[in-house]
């Protein structure tokens, strides 16, 4: 028993900083869009509950949640593509209502669900690592590595595109093909991880805002410095959630009560440098 559990942590901790690597991709220069923002969550939930609802045509609820977070980015970015150009508020917007989109269709199968099976979609939807095992540890390790590796080469182009879409045309960088290319790879990361763990909110806000006032701006620091923070910060909230009380508390409710009051620290105290306010 007591080694089984040993494994069980072991896998957290593999784990954690697996999944925190899709912390790190900003895609323009206020620093505000992230995966989840694009309707990565929203995507995963509506693919989970489509699994726990209809198991006989979707068994895998990790393949299905995976497909929907990827589907629900991918469709947040070709609605405000034009002409080869993609408005990086336009971007947030269209995430929004994509989201919005797929909440309401995990709404509509809430209410067609039966109790164990409402039960479930909430208690996934909470996030957390309960069952975490060395199988998905693997999974992660090699689905996200490669492309964590990836975007830290390519941390140049991220520096120029925070300098703005004029600026990095000026630079010889082509916005719109350097944008896609960074949000179809952190997308991809996102999707597998919440399709492992569920929603477990904030984080990839909070640590590329922390990051960048340790490190600075330089997204070849940034990027690496997101996943460590990343991986500590979801360790300290597991720790809290498997102790504070008898059961565990589903770590996205952890992180998300510690998240709100630092952003709006951050809001409140740096707004106008990070956000333009």
């Amino acid at each position: 028993m007591f080694q089984h559990g040993l494994v069980l942590r072991y896998s957290r901790v593999f784990l954690f900083w697996c999944i925190c690597t899709f912390t790190v991709v900003p895609t323009h220069s206020q620093h505000k869009c992230d995966p989840y923002i694009l309707g990565a969550s929203s995507g995963a939930a509506c693919g989970a509950a489509l699994a726990i609802i209809f198991p006989y045509i979707f068994p895998q609820g990790q393949l299905a949640a995976f497909i929907c977070a990827l589907a629900a980015v991918l469709l947040s970015y070709g609605l405000v593509r034009s002409r080869g150009q993609i408005p990086p508020m336009a971007l947030v917007l269209s995430g929004i209502i994509v989201g919005a989109l797929f909440s309401a269709m995990v709404g509509i199968m809430k209410y067609l669900a039966a109790d164990t099976q409402l039960r479930e979609i909430t208690f996934w939807m909470m996030g957390g690592l309960h069952y975490a095992t060395w199988a998905d540890a693997a999974l992660a390790m090699g689905a996200v590595l490669p492309i964590f590796l990836l975007l830290w080469r390519f941390g140049w182009q991220l520096n120029i595109l925070s300098l703005g879409d004029e600026e990095a045309r000026s630079l010889g960088l082509n916005p719109a093909s350097a944008r896609l290319l960074i949000i179809i790879a952190a997308t991809f990361m996102s999707a597998i991880c919440v399709s492992i763990c569920g929603i477990i909110a904030w984080v990839g806000l909070m640590m590329p805002h922390a990051a960048r006032m340790l490190f600075g701006p330089d997204h070849r620091w940034v990027i690496p410095g997101s996943a460590l923070l990343g991986a500590i910060y979801l360790l300290f909230c597991d720790t809290i959630a498997r102790t504070l009380i008898d059961s565990e508390i589903p770590l996205g409710i952890v992180t998300s009560v510690i998240g709100a009051p630092y952003l709006l620290w951050l809001l409140r105290s740096r707004g106008r440098a990070v956000y333009g306010l």
